[in-house]
């Protein structure tokens, strides 16, 4: 069994998750701001379908993406340099969050709710979420979103309508993040895609360890201003 959480109560350690399923700490709360960004800074994120109680997880191990790790192969070497893309910050989060949410081939349905698009874009307002975005000939042909807190960021999900869209964003904020003095990009769950791009395991207690001081440290909330895209990602 697992903690029931009311509104007041705070999360149990993490070391309390199950192993099977991997991560599932406990369930109930709310997705108030300072519910998840006081998850966030401890390794947990919320994940669950609609009609579901709110789960709140923390894996072990969690998939890591360092900033200067990201791997880039060739196709996607060769489309970085062709440049036939624009890359924005925080210009669309809602239309990036909806198209995320969007139905896709290998999944039935979503876990990113209506209640979650409404909670991230809370975030987004207050500085603490945001989305890289991939902009080709004026259209949003993919991107990502997550939730920057100090030197870390977790990483929500991602989202490609032409080939390769959603790599490119990823690519352009490792570069940003890097260039931030960001520690660390949690994945929060292995996959065979993030690991492709450089991704890799490593035990939730060091993550624990690092965000107990990369949270901490760095810049504060705010929207990440246009001119940084036009700055770094002017040429690919």
């Amino acid at each position: 069994m697992i903690p029931l959480l009311q509104s007041a109560d705070p999360f149990p350690p993490v070391e309390t998750a199950l192993r099977r399923p991997n991560g599932l700490l406990c369930a109930g709360a709310d997705l108030s701001p300072d519910r998840l960004l006081a998850a966030y800074r401890r390794g947990i994120f919320p994940w669950y379908s609609e009609g579901e109680p709110i789960l709140w997880w923390s894996p072990d191990p969690r998939m890591v993406l360092l900033p200067e790790e990201v791997k880039i192969s060739r196709s996607l070497m060769k489309a970085l340099r062709r440049g036939a893309y624009e890359v924005r910050l925080d210009t669309a989060f809602a239309e990036v969050i909806r198209a995320c949410a969007g139905p896709r081939r290998d999944q039935d349905g979503t876990w990113i709710t209506p209640e979650m698009q409404q909670a991230y874009v809370r975030l987004h307002e207050m500085g603490h979420a945001h989305s890289v975005e991939t902009w080709i000939d004026g259209t949003l042909a993919g991107g990502l979103y997550g939730i920057a807190l100090g030197r870390a960021f977790y990483g929500e999900s991602m989202f490609s309508r032409l080939t390769d869209a959603s790599k490119i964003a990823l690519v352009h904020l490792a570069r940003y993040l890097e260039r931030l003095g960001f520690a660390v990009i949690d994945c929060q769950m292995k996959t065979a895609h993030l690991a492709s791009l450089g991704a890799r395991e490593i035990r939730r207690s060091e993550l624990a360890r690092g965000l107990a001081v990369w949270t901490n440290d760095g810049r504060g909330p705010g929207q990440w201003p246009a001119e940084d895209a036009k700055e770094l990602f002017g040429a690919p």
